[in-house]
C-alpha cells in the first residue's frame, strides 16, 4: 500500500514537472499575449486553479549588477551577478557589445542590450537565470523563463530547463529583450 502511495505521488510530481517543459520547439516571431494553457490550470489560473503558478517568482534582492562584453563570431560567456548567458560559436557575423543588467528587484530579471539583437538561425543564445534568493514555495513548483515588458508585464512563456536542486532555469534565446523568472 505505501509501494503504490510512493509511486502514484512520484508520477505526479514528474508529470507537473513534464508540463512545465511542454511547449513549442520554435518560438513565435511576435509575443503572445496569454500563458500557455496546460491540464492543471483552472479556469481562475495557476496550479488546479488557484492563482498559483501564473506569475514571477517573489525573489529576495539582490544587488544590481551590469556587464558589458564584446562577444563576436567565436562566442562568449557573460556573468551577470548570479545568471549567465551562453553566445555559441557562429550566433554572431560580427561583434558587438552585449550589455547584461540584473536590476535589484524583488524578481530574478536579466536586461540584455542591445534590445532585438537577433542570433543566426540554429545558433541561439543559451540564458541561465538563478533563483537561488527566490521564496521556497516557487522553489518547490517547476519555473519558466518569461519574456517580459520592461516593466515585468509577461509577454511570452519560453520552453525552459528548470533544475531545481541547482535553483536555476536555462532556456534558448533568439533575440534579446528583458526576460525574469515566472512559475
Amino acid at each position: 500500500m505505501i509501494g503504490h502511495r510512493l509511486f502514484t505521488s512520484l508520477v505526479l510530481v514528474l508529470s507537473l514537472f513534464g508540463l512545465s517543459s511542454c511547449g513549442p520547439t520554435d518560438g513565435p516571431t511576435a509575443p503572445s499575449n496569454a500563458p500557455e494553457p496546460s491540464l492543471l490550470l483552472g479556469s481562475s489560473g495557476g496550479l488546479l486553479g488557484t492563482g498559483v503558478g501564473t506569475g514571477l517568482l517573489s525573489c529576495t534582492p539582490l544587488p544590481y549588477a551590469r556587464t558589458e562584453q564584446v562577444v563576436g563570431p567565436a562566442g562568449g560567456t557573460i556573468v551577470v551577478g548570479p545568471h549567465r548567458l551562453v553566445v555559441p560559436a557562429g550566433a554572431l557575423a560580427e561583434p558587438v557589445l552585449i550589455t547584461a543588467e540584473a536590476p535589484s528587484d524583488s524578481v530574478a530579471s536579466v536586461r540584455l542590450l542591445p534590445h532585438g539583437l537577433t542570433f543566426a538561425a540554429g545558433r541561439p543564445a543559451r540564458l541561465t537565470l538563478s533563483y537561488a534568493n527566490c521564496s521556497l514555495l516557487g522553489q518547490l513548483l517547476p519555473k519558466r523563463v518569461v519574456y517580459t515588458t520592461d516593466l515585468l508585464e509577461i509577454l511570452e512563456w519560453l520552453l525552459s530547463i528548470d533544475e531545481p536542486l541547482a535553483r536555476r532555469v536555462s532556456t534558448n534565446l533568439d533575440h534579446f529583450s528583458r526576460y525574469a523568472v515566472a512559475w
